[in-house]
C-alpha cells in the first residue's frame, strides 16, 4: 500500500477514535447533569410504581410543558430496560416547543395541544400523572384535578408541584400589576417564557389541595415544601427578596417566606368502592 495513503488512513482512524471518545464524554456528562436534576421525592415513588408494572409499558401523563421530566429519573429507568411512554397535554405548546420538545422526544412521547378541562383523556389509562407549576396559572383547578385523577389507574400516582398562594412569593405574584410582573420577569428570567397568568385559585393552594384529597378519598403519601433560590443578582432581585422577607412581619406570620412551593406524592386508592372520581 502507498505510504501516503497509509498515513491518511491512520489519521482518519485517530480522528474517528477521538470523535467516539468525545461523544462518549458528552453522553456521560449529559447523564451526570440530568442526575443532578432528579428530585428523589418523585423519583423513588416513580421507581416503585414502575416495578409494580413489570411486564408491561408504564404510561405517564404530563400535564403542562413546564413539568420537567428530568426530576422523575426516567433516564435511569430506561437505562435499566424499562419502557415508559409519555403523553403531554398543554394548550400553550407552540410557545414552549424549543424548551420542552427535546425532553418530550427523549421520553418517546406524544403531545396533544388542548385545554386540560376539555381535551379527551381516556379514563383509568395512566399509571402516573405529573403536574408541575401549572395550577397557579389556570382556572377551574378542581375540574382539572378531577380529570387527571379520572385518567389514573387505581393505585396510580399523581405527582403534584404547586406554587403556594398562601406565602410571601405567591402573595406578591397575585397583587403585582401585570406591567410590574413583566418588567421583573424580563430582568430576573431573561430569555425564559413568561410571566404566566397569576390566577392562584384557593383550590390550588396547599390548604386547597389537602382539602381536595380528603374530599376525593385520595392519599397524600408524601408532602414537602421548597423555597426557590433567591430572585437573582442586581437591585431588582434584592428588592424582591427584601419585600418577601418583610411580608411575614406585616401579616404576623400568616404569609410565610419559608417556602413558596409545595410538592405532593398522591396515590389513587385501589379500592373500587373508594370515593374517587
Amino acid at each position: 500500500m502507498n505510504p501516503g495513503r497509509e498515513r491518511h488512513e491512520a489519521q482518519r482512524a485517530v480522528l474517528r477514535a477521538r470523535h467516539t471518545a468525545s461523544q462518549a464524554r458528552m453522553t456521560a456528562a449529559t447523564r451526570a447533569y440530568r442526575k443532578t436534576l432528579v428530585r428523589e421525592m418523585f423519583a423513588q415513588p416513580v421507581r416503585d410504581q414502575v416495578y409494580r408494572c413489570i411486564g408491561r409499558p408504564v404510561s405517564l401523563l404530563r400535564a403542562g410543558y413546564l413539568a420537567s421530566l428530568d426530576e422523575l429519573g426516567l433516564d435511569q429507568l430506561r437505562d435499566s430496560g424499562f419502557e415508559v411512554t409519555v403523553l403531554t397535554v398543554d394548550e400553550d405548546g407552540p410557545r414552549f416547543a424549543g424548551r420542552a420538545g427535546t425532553d418530550s422526544r427523549a421520553a418517546g412521547g406524544k403531545t396533544i395541544l388542548g385545554d386540560l378541562r376539555t381535551v379527551p383523556m381516556p379514563p383509568r389509562s395512566f399509571d402516573i400523572v405529573h403536574c408541575a407549576l401549572l395550577l397557579d396559572r389556570i382556572s377551574h383547578v378542581e375540574l382539572v384535578l378531577d380529570r387527571l385523577i379520572a385518567a389514573l389507574r387505581p393505585g396510580g400516582l399523581l405527582l403534584l408541584h404547586i406554587r403556594d398562594r398562601d406565602c410571601a412569593a405567591g402573595f406578591l405574584d397575585r397583587i403585582a400589576p401585570q406591567w410590574v410582573r413583566r418588567a421583573l420577569w424580563a430582568r430576573l428570567n431573561p430569555g425564559q417564557p413568561g410571566p404566566f397568568r397569576a390566577v392562584y385559585e384557593p383550590a390550588g393552594s396547599d390548604r386547597g389541595i389537602r382539602a381536595y384529597t380528603q374530599l376525593r378519598g385520595l392519599v397524600i403519601a408524601r408532602r414537602e415544601t421548597a423555597r426557590t433560590p433567591a430572585a437573582g443578582p442586581g437591585r431588582a432581585g434584592r428588592a424582591v427578596s427584601a419585600v418577601r422577607g418583610l411580608i411575614p412581619r406585616l401579616t404576623r406570620g400568616r404569609l410565610t417566606d419559608a417556602h413558596d412551593e409545595v410538592l405532593y406524592v398522591i396515590r389513587k386508592p385501589e379500592d373500587h368502592f373508594a370515593r374517587v372520581v
